[in-house]
């Protein structure tokens, strides 16, 4: 069923093995004497360079182009690996999605960007317009390439929790599953969701927005804190997006306490 691209594999052999031992560890600040008022801590290099201006919409200017960039610098992104089923409960989907975002607490609401129409949408737009339910699975280390294999351009009815065997655990609040080895999982339900029209292509309709309320967290139990309001980085070992085929992982952190005016 997947096709593996020959070139890559060789790729892939002459790199380093992955260090399953690497630990997250803090380090100090770049510059721990840093005051107010102090700018950069480069030493003035980044006012040294010059900038290239870009018009998204300018003629000729494949929307492809703007894609790339955006992916590339908009960086790192979390994953939202999202579950859900058709109304009639016979088609269950799993796909990974990094326009998605955290953007209240009170209540808990999620974005997620899904590319394309509302009238041609995807497996995961279908059926979250249609149920109003989902989970947000938040992705680690220990089943990233499984997360990847919920990619494939499989046709509508195919689950891809057979093809990515990751296994499904039950939720209880909404029908859908959440992966049983993802250490956060979110259930969530529909809020609204908002369609856009292409710039290039008048009319045309290109993206549309999902808001989602969480309605039940799931916490791996040795990840959480007695207070039940702190996940451990540690034992979390997200798994974040990068620019083209990329994945980051993060192993290294610095603290900067908030300045108090």
């Amino acid at each position: 069923m997947f096709k593996v691209n020959p070139e890559f594999e060789k790729v892939q052999a002459s790199r380093p093995d992955f260090n399953h031992d690497a630990k997250v560890t803090y380090t100090k600040t770049p510059n721990p004497t840093w005051q107010e008022g102090g700018g950069g801590n480069d030493g003035g290099e980044s006012l040294k360079k010059d900038h290239v201006e870009i018009d998204p919409n300018e003629e000729g200017r494949p929307v492809a182009s703007n894609y790339k960039l955006l992916i590339s610098g908009m960086v790192p992104r979390p994953i939202a690996l999202i579950s859900t089923q058709s109304a009639d409960g016979k088609s269950t989907n799993l796909a990974p999605f990094s326009y998605a975002q955290v953007i209240n607490h009170d209540p808990p609401l999620f974005t997620v960007g899904f590319a394309g129409s509302m009238d041609k949408a995807k497996d995961t737009m279908k059926n979250l317009n249609e149920t109003k339910e989902c989970v947000i699975n938040i992705i680690s280390e220990h089943f990233v390439e499984a997360a990847n294999a919920t990619s494939i351009n499989a046709p509508y009815g195919v689950s891809e929790w057979e093809t990515s065997g990751l296994h499904q655990a039950p939720t209880s609040v909404v029908k859908p599953a959440r992966v049983k080895e993802s250490v956060l999982s979110i259930e969530g339900k529909l809020v609204e969701t908002r369609e856009f029209e292409s710039r290039q292509t008048p009319g045309k309709k290109t993206g549309v927005l999902a808001i989602i309320e969480g309605v039940r967290f799931w916490v791996r139990d040795d990840a959480i804190d007695e207070e039940r309001t702190a996940i451990d980085l540690k034992v979390l070992k997200p798994i974040s997006r990068l620019g083209g085929i990329s994945y980051g992982r993060t192993t290294e952190a610095l603290e900067i306490p908030r300045p108090q005016f």
